[in-house]
């Protein structure tokens, strides 16, 4: 799946101009955390998000703590562009959407504006990643017992990193049984993760043992 798929494409935006009250009750009426700065040209300029807010002089906040004039700025002015985040973190609508996650996680941010050349077409936040999760599908596999096992053998090897020779396998009726020996406790919970995640299982059953160095 790509940004595309699973973006909100109806986007609440704001402009560099509005005053941060203005901005604080958009949030509040659209129930959003956070939402795109997009100047008069259409282009993504910023982010405005409740961690911006947390400095406000309003709140009672000590903004020139740090000895910044920045903070200053943040803390007292009344436009958007002063106070939103002007480093902004963005993808292409084609971007697949472990990349989306990956972005997320590298830069500690809750969403993603997407872009179709320097046009904003939609959002990707942490929620719209849920979503995905709970719509995706158990990846394709050809029905059968002797193809379930082959494909749990696979992708063991190929994408858990575990070394299925020390296993011993057997499926039967959708039933997965293993036994033999793994490293450690992460190691199991692969082998078993793998398992329930091919199409047809119905069942796994775990007689594993930890191996001695």
């Amino acid at each position: 799946m790509r940004a595309k798929d699973v973006m909100t494409a109806r986007v609440v935006t704001v402009s560099p101009d509005h005053s941060v009250r203005h901005t604080a009750r958009i949030m509040l009426d659209h129930r959003i955390s956070g939402m795109p700065v997009v100047d008069d040209g259409g282009r993504v300029v910023g982010i405005v998000s409740e961690g911006d807010f947390l400095r406000r002089s309003e709140l009672g906040a000590t903004a020139l703590s740090s000895g910044e004039a920045r903070g200053y700025v943040k803390g007292h002015s009344w436009k958007v562009a002063d106070l939103m985040t002007s480093d902004v973190v963005v993808a292409d609508e084609e971007t697949p959407i472990e990349r989306i996650a990956v972005l997320m996680q590298e830069h500690g941010i809750k969403r993603i504006p997407v872009l179709r050349g320097p046009r904003l077409v939609g959002v990707v936040s942490r929620a719209d990643l849920l979503r995905a999760v709970v719509a995706a599908k158990f990846d394709a596999t050809a029905a059968g017992d002797d193809a379930i096992r082959r494909s749990i053998l696979t992708r063991l090897r190929e994408d858990a990193g575990v070394n299925g020779d020390a296993l011993t396998l057997t499926v039967s009726d959708g039933l997965v049984h293993f036994s033999g020996a793994v490293r450690s406790q992460s190691e199991r919970d692969a082998v078993r993760v793998v398992a329930e995640g091919v199409r047809g299982v119905k069942g796994v059953y775990d007689h594993l043992y930890f191996a001695h160095p």
